[in-house]
């Protein structure tokens, strides 16, 4: 996976992840014959070994690479190609959990030499089917980074949402994660991404799941100073109509939202960001004048203060 800069700060891009297609090769097509798929002999002879391993090694510090290695390259032929059929899937976890529930967790997580895990794959491809499955394993790790330091929610922004069905399946991913995790490259967050890839779905999916409109990343960015910067209009008024986005937040370079979009040319963003900005100013001050208004006065003397004094003063009688 190679992030690319944006031309003016360096909120990224993401590209999608791609497998060898040499080295994983599919296995099976996509349609059911009526029979459950079952993993090669030589991966069952490798999952005895793992297993077995597992049994007697809890922590999972394991040394049979090559039982490992056999196991690594047909789990991610089944699971991490664009064209991965999601009952082959169902299969083989099944098979894992025949074995044990500790094999099942360790395969689920298992990573390649990039760090991504057959979740990061799935949901790069926009294989919602199969992020459904592995998610109903209840084992997999999904806040777990790859090599590169992001977790699969924060690839979500490069997939497409075919459909209704899918779109519960994004949201049940965002709401068993957290989404508020961020990445090693920046400390930019799934909101921040999701953003650079005008993704309006996305954006709206996260701050559903909770995601926090004003984390700021190593250099002090917001999401919305992203979306400034971007030209991204509608994930701005998006953001502006959230109680809690605060459109005053300054970077490490001292710019806000409102002279980021005006660096970047984007004028009719600014005329919005400025807009919101005296709205916040003007409510800001009613609310003082009402306070000042309702707040209680002290109790007057029905004396004159001469009269009052003197009455307090005056001993003789």
């Amino acid at each position: 996976m190679v992030p690319l800069l944006s031309p003016h700060r360096k909120f990224q891009k993401l590209h999608c992840l791609h497998l060898n297609p040499l080295y994983f090769l599919p296995l099976h097509n996509k349609t059911r014959t009526g029979k459950k798929v079952m993993p090669s002999k030589e991966m069952q002879g490798a999952l005895k070994v793992l297993n077995d391993s597992l049994q007697k090694s809890p922590s999972k510090n394991l040394k049979n690479h090559s039982a490992i290695n056999i196991i690594q390259q047909e789990w991610f032929k089944i699971s991490s190609l664009v064209t991965a059929n999601p009952l082959d899937v169902e299969d083989y976890l099944d098979a894992f959990e025949d074995m044990s529930s500790s094999l099942l967790e360790y395969i689920v997580n298992m990573s390649d030499s990039s760090g991504n895990t057959a979740m990061h794959y799935a949901v790069s491809h926009g294989n919602f089917d199969v992020v459904s499955i592995l998610l109903d394993s209840k084992v997999c790790d999904i806040n777990k980074p790859n090599k590169a330091g992001y977790t699969s929610v924060m690839l979500v922004s490069l997939a497409e949402v075919r459909s209704q069905t899918h779109a519960n399946v994004v949201r049940r991913l965002f709401q068993l994660s957290d989404v508020n995790i961020r990445a090693k490259q920046h400390g930019q967050t799934a909101l921040m991404l999701a953003v650079s890839h005008g993704r309006l779905d996305m954006v709206k999916m996260l701050l559903e799941a909770g995601a926090d409109i004003n984390i700021q990343d190593e250099d002090g960015s917001t999401a919305l100073m992203c979306a400034a910067e971007h030209g991204h209009i509608e994930i701005v008024k998006h953001f502006l109509s959230h109680p809690d986005c605060d459109s005053n937040l300054t970077d490490v370079d001292g710019s806000t939202a409102l002279k980021i979009a005006m660096e970047a040319g984007h004028r009719h963003i600014g005329v919005l960001l400025y807009a919101h900005k005296r709205n916040l100013q003007k409510a800001t001050s009613n609310k003082l004048k009402k306070t000042k208004s309702s707040s209680p006065k002290p109790p007057s003397s029905p004396l004159p203060i001469r009269s009052s004094l003197r009455a307090l003063t005056d001993t003789t009688k």
